[in-house]
């Protein structure tokens, strides 16, 4: 068995690119005993884990790395697998697609009581079964959420460019300097921010360009009838109904919900509605922007709702054979990048109010000011505009937050 195992484990390490590191790398305790990797399918799981295990053991002797869907590892299970593999002197296992197992967090918290001494890590491409058993395993287990490509993290795995991290405040008050060093050593910047828009958050781009759109078609289906309806225990006449939502919130550029009206439209009951926005919202495929304020006007006000990155809608709109919308892309892409170090609402009279501190206003390289021009802090995000003036910052900046 263990001989297979670890055959099944060379043939996919051997594979594994070393070069680059994601963002998420070093901020990970890797010497925990429990961890956890959440995140999306398609976002490069499997290739961090395995830059771990190839870093930090030098035998697989030492660490063994197992997909649960293994037809080996549904067969002889879990429990099994690592008992065996420590009893030989095993350290460490490192466990992919774990939800795919059943009752893999019962076998995952027995294992972490019984090997005290030794690491599991493992990942899930699906946050909610995950997340839904983080009661068991909360106690045991360090989780971290790796999230897509940013714009800065695609740069230097397609064109090799190595740049740093920005911070907020070095965007809003420096990002003259910063973008006109840039333009100047890499002229074609716009040029490489449209092609990240629509197929550069993904790292399996690298695998072709051709199939790109195809492949991640595929990885919204997986979503929609592997984790969800299996999650959810959902029946099949919801699947239609994940879909249609999917597709309004896609072509609506920022969808503010009527669920009254969508249920209407949709012929579903308004507590479907609810709850299929939620799946998808928790899936990766859906992204809420919640208005600003608290207790009765947050409630009162109606939040927005956009897919979860660009290269979605790309897929999405080339499946319905639509023209995009570039006001839709631009907020998705504002969206998608700054939510993941900074809190996001809504505005009054701007698109965002960032860690209600910030007034923003998401446009084309022509947008003017007059929507913001009383407010404080206050600032055009623009597309198309390589460098910007004052307060006219260029869009593609705000994908080198992480």
């Amino acid at each position: 068995m263990l001989s297979d195992l670890i055959q099944m484990q060379v043939e996919v390490t051997s594979k594994i690119p070393m070069q680059m590191q994601r963002y998420l790398y070093s901020q990970v305790h890797w010497q925990s005993k429990g961890l956890c990797l959440l995140g999306d399918r398609g976002v490069g799981k499997t290739t961090i884990l395995c830059q771990d295990l190839l870093k930090r053991y030098a035998s697989p002797l030492r660490a063994l790395y197992i997909s649960a869907d293994y037809v080996q590892v549904l067969s002889y299970g879990l429990v099994s697998i690592a008992k065996d593999f420590f009893a030989e002197g095993g350290e460490a296992l490192y466990i992919d697609e774990v939800h795919k197992y059943p009752h893999w967090s019962l076998e995952v918290k027995n294992l972490l009581d019984v090997y005290k001494t030794k690491q599991i890590i493992f990942s899930g491409s699906s946050s909610l079964d995950l997340n839904a058993s983080k009661g068991d395993l909360s106690r045991r287990v360090v989780y971290y959420r790796l999230l897509g490509l940013s714009f800065r993290e695609y740069l230097e795995l397609a064109k090799a460019i190595e740049l740093p991290v920005l911070t907020m405040q070095e965007i809003l008050t420096d990002h003259v300097t910063h973008a006109a060093e840039l333009v100047k050593k890499h002229p074609m910047i716009l040029q490489y921010f449209k092609t990240y828009l629509a197929h550069g958050y993904y790292p399996f781009f690298m695998e072709g360009l051709e199939d790109y759109i195809v492949k991640l078609g595929n990885v919204i289906e997986k979503v929609l009838f592997e984790d969800v309806a299996t999650v959810y225990q959902l029946r099949p006449t919801t699947i239609p109904v994940l879909k249609k939502i999917l597709w309004l919130v896609a072509t609506s550029n920022g969808l503010i919900p009527n669920i009254d009206k969508i249920s209407k439209n949709i012929a579903v009951s308004r507590e479907l509605i609810y709850d299929c926005i939620e799946y998808l919202t928790r899936s990766g495929l859906l992204s809420e922007v919640l208005p600003y304020g608290r207790g009765n006007t947050l409630i009162r006000k109606p939040g927005k709702i956009y897919l979860n990155n660009t290269n979605l809608l790309h897929a999405i709109y080339g499946s319905l054979k639509l023209e995009m919308d570039a006001g839709g892309v631009r907020e998705t892409f504002f969206v998608n990048q700054v939510s993941v170090k900074h809190k996001i609402c809504l505005h009054d009279k701007a698109d965002f109010f960032i860690d209600d501190k910030w007034v923003m206003e998401v446009g084309g390289k022509n947008k003017g000011d007059y929507q913001i021009r009383s407010e404080k802090e206050s600032f055009l995000v623009l597309d198309e505009m390589p460098i910007g003036f004052g307060k006219k910052i260029p869009l593609y900046l705000f994908g080198f937050l992480y």
